[in-house]
């Protein structure tokens, strides 16, 4: 061995011993922390007595004592617990668990052990009770429908809805049920892109309405109806993707919003705006209602705040703005868009709430909050990255809320420090969005168009999801930046609009690196399917010829291709850079702009001269084969 060589080897060596070393450390300190809970779901007992509180990364449901303020462990060993229900007693607590095989566990409360376990699908959140005890609503996720569960004989019939389901409520009289769904359906390039609630006739087993919210709506994260059963409020985001993203003042990309449902007429009554004109509030999460219908609750997540709305004093500034006969009226108008030229302004108004809504900041340290729950004139945060419970009285002008630890504080990792800043609009200009804010779900897409700044201005392209963006070079649809680590760079100083330390990008970096694919709801107990390997063997034949540039295991093969796909906006430009199709079952709509709403069309309408594989000579029992493996990676 010469002397370099040698010399290598020993730093080789020495570098090997001191990262093993590390490693040991590491493993040490890990073992003496306690892991993160999230709190992301709560509900009070029926007496006020006990908070539930629902930890998706600690997979356990916490109980926190409202007299003493106490928090000690219900019970352990669930699998992701996402959402909670009670009932009327009492006596029994419903918890959904999101795993592919999703289960909802049955918790008897005086054992404090599950007595049961109920089949749902897949990612089950969001459990509601009818009114009457007797029957269960889950909302499967990725299944795009809703189990009704009858909780005497088991049987569970499914309700299919929109796109992902994420949040319910049901009316008093147990007749309907609404249910948020996170995103969109249907192409991006439409004239009206927004997700919508869906209305569920609960005697007849099926949806009946949809209700559609203003053009940019999504990420619908929560919904729920006043005690008195008058009204709905869903929480999400308001999006101006048709402007281009050249700045952020009041709120040109992104802002944050209250829709309001009238219950007794089942229509959309207006959109009111939660941010203010120089502040967003950004990424609103749960809501609550106080038990008088009187004050209205919305977690703001991205900004770690709480807003509280008068909602008397809403509806009557609502009422006064109507317009013609029915301005007299003790109701306010429902909103029809163009009809009413004062009521359709209303979700451009960023001083609307001024004098009817209070802003009230967590306690420092207290971050996320994602559920509400209100017990008295006491309102409750669940703050996911904190792991900590906010407690705001409602009735103090200037309230000092408290905070009631959940257990002990575990030790930052990256991913989870930049999972934080990827959900923090602390770092950005203003507060108007995060990361997550077009990028919900997990770092995945919100299905709008965005006419971003990386490549000129009037492209607009859709969305992409950020899984295997560090694995799949280069970053955005024309390729214009050389890797992820650049567009996480980019975004900040372009999307953001404000500079940050090293820090902030690399911890991004580490939690983005972090995402794991989640199994398809089209495989089969974890396999593919039938008409699933049948559509395989066409992907790899070569008279489709879709392997070459789909190459497993990251079906890509990193390259750029022209492939007939350019649009109206596109000029030149007909280049884009091929995509992962891993997880591509939840990525719609598809291509660099939007206009495919399914595969089916990417294969068929999309594929002209059979540039984008070769399909045109496929049956259409083929291209449903070919379409159900695609739908399953």
């Amino acid at each position: 061995m010469n002397a370099f060589h040698g010399s290598r080897f020993r730093c080789a060596h020495a570098a090997l011993v001191i990262t093993l070393c590390f490693l040991a450390l590491l493993s040490t300190a890990t073992a003496g922390n306690p892991e993160w809970l999230s709190p992301s779901a709560l509900i009070a007992a029926p007496d006020g007595s006990t908070l539930y509180v629902a930890c998706y990364t600690g997979n356990r449901v916490m109980a926190v004592d409202l007299a003493t303020r106490k928090a000690t462990q219900l019970i352990a060993g669930l699998d992701q617990p996402t959402g909670l229900a009670i009932s009327s007693d009492g006596k029994w607590l419903f918890v959904t668990c999101a795993s592919v095989e999703s289960t909802v566990c049955v918790v008897d409360l005086a054992k404090r052990k599950v007595s049961a376990r109920l089949p749902a699908g897949h990612t089950a959140t969001a459990p509601v009770l009818s009114p009457d005890g007797k029957i269960l609503y889950v909302c499967n996720r990725f299944n795009d429908d809703v189990s009704a569960v009858d909780l005497a004989t088991k049987q569970v019939r499914r309700i299919p809805v929109r796109r992902e389901p994420v949040a319910a409520a049901i009316t008093p009289d147990g007749k309907r049920l609404l249910v948020a769904n996170l995103l969109h359906t249907g192409r991006a390039d439409a004239d009206h892109v927004a997700a919508v609630v869906s209305v569920v006739d609960t005697t007849a087993g099926r949806t009946v309405d949809d209700l559609w919210l203003p053009n940019g709506s999504g990420s619908l994260n929560d919904i729920r109806v006043s005690p008195d059963g008058k009204y709905a409020v869903v929480s999400h985001i308001l999006s101006r993707f048709h402007l281009p993203t050249t700045q952020l003042e009041r709120g040109w990309v992104n802002t944050d919003a209250q829709t309001v449902i009238a219950l007794d007429r089942m229509e959309v009554l207006n959109t009111v705006l939660l941010d203010n004109v120089d502040r967003g509030a950004a990424n609103p999460w749960g809501v609550g209602w106080s038990a008088d219908s009187k004050s209205l609750v919305v977690a703001l997540a991205g900004t770690h705040e709480l807003s509280v709305t008068d909602f008397p004093a809403l509806l009557e500034k609502l009422r006064r703005l109507g317009a013609g006969p029915n301005a007299s009226s003790n109701a306010p108008q429902a909103y029809t868009g163009a009809a009413s030229r004062t009521l359709a302004d209303v979700p451009n108004d960023l001083s609307f709430l001024v004098g009817l809504r209070e802003r009230q900041r967590l306690p420092e340290g207290d971050l996320g909050p994602r559920a509400v729950a209100v017990v008295g004139r006491q309102a409750f945060t669940a703050n996911y990255f904190s792991d900590t419970i906010s407690v705001f009285d409602l009735d103090k002008v200037e309230p000092k809320p408290e905070t009631i630890p959940l257990g002990p504080k575990p030790q930052m990792t990256p991913a989870r420090q930049g999972e934080l800043y990827f959900n923090d609009a602390r770092i950005c200009f203003q507060g108007w969005q995060s990361c997550a804010s077009c990028h919900p779900g997990g770092a995945r897409v919100d299905g709008l168009n965005w006419d971003l700044l990386n490549d000129g201005i009037g492209n607009p392209k859709n969305n992409k999801s950020l899984l295997l963006v560090f694995k799949t070079p280069p970053a955005m649809s024309t390729g214009v930046r050389e890797s992820a680590e650049a567009a996480v760079r980019a975004g900040i100083r372009h999307i953001l609009f404000t500079v940050q330390p090293p820090e902030v990008a690399g911890s991004i970096d580490a939690y983005l690196k972090s995402l794991q694919p989640v199994p398809s709801p089209h495989l089969v107990k974890g396999r593919l399917s039938s008409a699933a390997r049948r559509g395989e063997r066409l992907f790899n034949s070569k008279e489709v010829g879709c392997a070459p540039c789909h190459p497993a295991p990251l079906f890509t093969s990193l390259g750029t291709y022209d492939v007939g796909t350019r649009g109206q906006f596109d000029g030149e430009n007909g280049t884009f850079d091929t995509p992962t199709l891993v997880e591509i079952w939840r990525t719609a709509p598809y291509l660099h702009d939007g206009s495919a709403a399914t595969l089916r069309d990417v294969l068929t309408e999309s594929n002209k001269g059979d540039r984008h594989g070769k399909t045109s000579h496929l049956t259409a029992d083929q291209i449903n084969d070919l379409v159900e493996y695609l739908l399953s990676l």
